[in-house]
C-alpha cells in the first residue's frame, strides 16, 4: 500500500515488555533521597491516610529528618553501577530481551524515580510498540506494588490519543516454575557457603495489618509461597515480615524478632532468603544482609548468611521467559 505524501512514518508494530520495579533514588544523597521519599509516600496506594492529615507529616519530620538517615542506609549497598534495584532490573530486561528474540522489545521502569513508567511507555508507543504487556515483578500481589505500578502504567496511557493494547503480568507466587527457581537458587547458594545453615528464614516485605482485614492478598500469597518452599526445600523454612514504618500495626513476626527467637530456640547458623523480592535492594542489602545480620550474632547466634535475589540469573531469566511467554500467548508465539 502506498502511503500519501508527507504522511507521517509508521513505525512496525512489535509486541512490548516492560518491566517494573519499585524505584530508587538517583544518588545516594539526602537531596535524591528526599525526591525519591516525597514521591514514594505520597502515593495513596502506599500510604493510605487522608492527604490533609498525611502530607503535613510528610512534608514536616518525615521528609526532614528522614533522607539524611536514608542515605547514610543507601551508601551501604550503592555500587560502581549505581543502584543495586536499577542495575539489576536493567541487566534483567537485557538479558529477557536476548531470551525473548527479536519478536518482543523488553524495556524497564521504576514506580518511583527513574526511569519513569511513562517516559518507557512513551518511548515503546514511538518504537512501534502497539501491544505491550505491563510486568510488575512482584511474585505476591499487593496494592502497594503491582497495583500502584500498574496505576502510573495506566495514568500515562490515558494521555495518549493512540493508546498500545495493554496486558498485565498476575502475581506468580505459587507458579511452579516460581518455585523451582527459587529451590535451584537457594540449593546452589547453600552449597557455596562454608557452614551448614541449621534453618531457612524467608523475610518478606512487611504490610500494616488493616491492608489483610482489608482484603490485600499479600499476606496470604506471602503464606502460601512459605508452604511451597517448605516442600520443596530439605531445610525447615521459616517467616517473617521486614521493613516496619510508623506506629500502625504491621504484619507479624517481625524478621529480627523472628531472629532473636531462633537463637533462643537453638538454631546458631542461619540463611535468609527474600523471595517477595525480585531484585536486591536497599531492602535486602542494607537491612538483611547487614543490620539483620548484626542482630542475629548480637542474639547469640554464630553463622548468617543473606542469599541473594533471583537478579539477572539465568534462573530468573528461564523463569520470567515463561511466565511472559504465557502471557503473549495471541500475540507473539514463544518456544514452550
Amino acid at each position: 500500500m502506498t502511503l500519501p505524501p508527507n504522511h507521517p512514518a509508521i513505525p512496525t508494530p512489535k509486541v512490548g515488555v516492560l518491566l517494573i520495579n519499585l524505584g530508587t533514588p538517583d544518588a545516594p544523597d539526602a537531596g535524591s533521597v528526599r525526591r525519591y521519599l516525597g514521591e514514594f509516600l505520597s502515593d495513596r496506594r502506599v500510604v493510605e491516610l487522608p492527604p490533609i492529615l498525611w502530607q503535613p507529616i510528610l512534608r514536616g519530620i518525615i521528609l526532614t529528618t528522614r533522607p539524611r538517615k536514608s542515605a547514610h542506609a543507601y551508601q551501604q549497598v550503592w555500587t560502581d553501577q549505581g543502584s543495586p534495584l536499577a542495575f539489576h532490573t536493567r541487566d534483567t530486561a537485557l538479558a529477557l530481551a536476548a531470551a525473548m528474540g527479536p519478536g518482543v522489545t523488553v524495556d524497564w521502569a521504576m514506580r518511583y524515580g527513574n526511569p519513569s513508567i511513562a517516559s518507557r511507555l512513551s518511548a515503546m508507543k514511538k518504537a512501534g510498540c502497539d501491544r505491550i504487556l505491563l510486568a510488575p515483578l512482584y511474585p505476591q500481589y499487593s496494592g502497594a506494588t503491582t497495583a500502584t505500578a500498574n496505576d502510573a502504567a495506566f495514568a500515562a496511557l490515558k494521555a495518549m490519543r493512540w493508546q498500545p493494547a495493554i496486558r498485565t503480568l498476575p502475581p506468580y507466587h505459587d507458579d511452579p516454575a516460581y518455585i523451582a527457581a527459587l529451590k535451584t537458587t537457594i540449593d546452589a547458594h547453600v552449597a557455596a557457603l562454608d557452614f551448614a545453615p541449621d534453618a531457612i528464614l524467608a523475610s518478606f516485605h512487611g504490610m500494616p495489618e488493616r491492608t489483610l482485614h482489608l482484603g490485600d492478598p499479600y499476606h496470604c500469597q506471602s503464606v502460601k509461597t512459605v508452604r511451597l518452599l517448605r516442600e520443596a526445600l530439605t531445610l525447615p523454612v521459616h517467616m517473617s515480615f521486614q521493613s516496619r514504618f510508623g506506629r500502625a500495626k504491621w504484619l507479624e513476626p517481625e524478621t529480627e524478632a523472628t531472629l532473636a527467637g531462633l537463637v533462643r530456640d537453638g538454631v546458631r547458623n542461619i540463611a535468609v532468603v527474600t523471595p517477595g523480592f525480585s531484585a536486591d535492594c536497599l531492602e535486602t542489602l542494607e537491612e538483611i544482609a547487614l543490620r539483620a545480620k548484626e542482630a542475629f550474632l548480637s542474639a547469640g547466634g554464630e553463622k548468617f548468611a543473606y542469599l541473594p535475589c533471583l537478579n539477572a540469573s539465568s534462573d530468573a531469566i528461564t523463569l520470567y521467559q515463561r511466565l511472559i511467554g504465557r502471557e503473549l500467548s495471541g500475540w507473539i508465539d514463544q518456544p514452550a
